[in-house]
């Protein structure tokens, strides 16, 4: 099991739909991954959550598992991203007694509000742009509200997600976010490895300055 010592989501979060992803650009040098696998059967699911953490735990790496919160207390992962339905259903308890970290999505204030009690370890607002991921009911939020969020919930880590681009990037953690995830920028590149090495490079860079 996790010992519920991970650090918070590095500055650069890729989000992936499988194994084979996940194979593709951790070794890279990925710090935070989220797995978000889709309409699979049980049985994948766990040997998704398995192989991707067999992984990850290889290149230390953190592994966010997403919405599959018995899986992955079962197979031991550092964190579990639930979304506002998923919470619902979610219990919370079993996750902290179980050690795993969790983080939960938000999109508006009554959202944000329903988070925070939960006590999660981090919080993320999304689509921060606009996202060609998925049809989204939610307007992008912006920066001023991502300003917003982040003295709302404090010390606690603000994840950004939603359009962002390298060249975004900058410009969403000077407004308060402390990670940016990210899906489509490097999916949908014409390379993605080299996608993912200019994400890279950038964090690098982020960390560098924190210093």
């Amino acid at each position: 099991m996790s010992n519920g010592t991970a650090p918070q989501p590095d500055i650069f979060y890729p989000i992936v739909p499988d194994a084979a992803w996940a194979a593709r650009i951790v070794p890279l040098g990925v710090r935070t991954l989220q797995l978000r696998i889709k309409d699979a059967s049980p049985d994948k699911v766990r040997r998704q959550i398995d192989e991707t953490l067999t992984l990850t735990r290889r290149h230390g790496c953190q592994l966010i598992v997403n919405d599959y919160w018995r899986e992955a207390i079962a197979a031991g992962a550092d964190y579990i991203h639930l979304g506002q339905e998923d919470l619902a259903d979610a219990d919370v308890a079993a996750i902290k007694v179980a050690g795993l970290r969790f983080g939960i999505s938000t999109h508006s204030e009554e959202e944000l509000a329903v988070a925070l009690d939960a006590g999660p370890d981090y919080i993320a607002l999304g689509p921060i742009y606009e996202t060609k991921l998925k049809a989204m009911r939610w307007a992008p939020q912006g920066l001023e509200r991502l300003g917003e969020w982040k003295r709302r919930v404090g010390a606690r880590p603000l994840v950004a997600i939603g359009g962002i681009t390298p060249e975004r990037a900058s410009g969403v953690v000077a407004a308060g976010a402390d990670s940016v995830a990210v899906i489509t920028d490097f999916m949908t590149a014409q390379d993605p490895k080299r996608r993912i090495e200019k994400w890279l490079a950038w964090a690098e860079e982020r960390r560098e300055r924190a210093l």
